[in-house]
């Protein structure tokens, strides 16, 4: 028997205000929760758009406005970097992101991975900045995960914040995959012997 097969009568009730669909019991089954959860932000975002027919718009042309306030958010996080303040810094990453990652469901993935792999990047250089070698690790690899190749710089912070903590063997495997990635990168590799020149010391 296929999956084409089977019924699977699942414990849904709908809102008859919002039109919101959930789960009967809540809860009880997060994946489902996850999927509803989804499924509603996509049906308010349609019910958003200024179109009379409700109809999405095609994937491009995105709306400029959404795009120039990201860029300008990811600036004045530099800005506040190259001064110091790496608090205020990473208030405007963490504004970009946010901004980024409530795009629209129809506008390209391509286009948010691009921009929330550069915001996480940066966001981890300003938490190296103050010794916040977990939250840099983080979100470097956040970084990479949206764009794993064309990002060293992401992958060094990631292996630095690892080496900073202590953590040499997972510093050493994840330098080791990003030159797979990046190829010989100078840093990376500068990296790579920093770590394992450390890990040696501790050896010994």
């Amino acid at each position: 028997m296929s999956d084409l097969d089977t019924f699977t009568l699942l414990p849904l009730k709908l809102d008859p205000q919002s039109k919101a669909v959930s789960a009967t019991h809540p809860g009880a089954n997060p994946a489902l929760d996850t999927e509803l959860s989804t499924l509603n932000a996509l049906h308010r975002a349609l019910l958003s758009l200024d179109t009379p027919s409700s109809v999405p718009p095609p994937p491009i042309p995105v709306n400029p406005k959404r795009t120039a306030n990201v860029v300008k958010l990811r600036d004045s996080g530099n800005g506040e970097f190259r001064k110091g303040k790496y608090a205020e810094a990473i208030k405007f990453y963490t504004l970009g992101l946010q901004m980024a990652l409530t795009r629209p469901l129809w506008e390209p993935q391509q286009l948010v991975r691009e921009e929330v792999a550069a915001l996480y990047s940066n966001r981890a250089q300003a938490h190296m900045a103050t010794q916040g070698w977990a939250e840099g690790a983080v979100d470097a690899e956040a970084s990479v995960e949206a764009r794993r190749m064309g990002n060293a710089k992401a992958w060094w912070r990631r292996g630095k914040c690892l080496m900073e903590m202590g953590r040499y063997e997972e510093a050493r495997e994840w330098v080791g995959r990003g030159l797979e990635m990046e190829g010989e990168e100078a840093e990376l590799v500068a990296l790579l012997k920093e770590i394992e020149g450390r890990f040696e010391r501790v050896k010994a």
